[in-house]
């Protein structure tokens, strides 16, 4: 049987019999399910700093609260959600693909169903 790719970009490609991501190939025969994992990121920090500037600000010092809470707007600013692709296999679950973006985890995760439905 020939090899059919259903998704390919850059270091990702997926077909009926692999699933390449960084540079780890899996083989499709042992993946028996696949699903999106959502990894919100922590941000108690920011927003403890962000109070604490606040009443800096109002409170005491303004130009090192208004610093405080410039730095802690900017850290909560930069925490992204990870979406991670997850591989179940006879051997356990693993982490297979790590991204910040929903629509490339999207389109891999059916791809893998793609070629998981194909090779039945």
């Amino acid at each position: 049987m020939e090899e059919k790719t259903f998704f390919e970009y850059e270091d990702v490609k997926v077909t009926n019999s692999r699933f390449i991501s960084g540079g780890q190939t899996y083989a499709m025969n042992n993946v028996t399910s696949v699903k999106t994992q959502i990894q919100k990121p922590s941000r108690w920090i920011g927003i403890l700093l962000l109070l604490l500037g606040a009443l800096l600000a109002i409170n005491a010092s303004a130009a090192m609260g208004l610093i405080l809470v410039f730095g802690s707007g900017i850290f909560l600013y930069l925490q992204k959600t990870t979406y991670h692709v997850m591989l179940s296999t006879s051997g356990g679950e693993t982490s297979a693909l790590k991204t910040y973006q929903i629509e490339y985890v999207t389109q891999v995760v059916n791809a893998l169903n793609e070629a998981i439905v194909y090779r039945g």
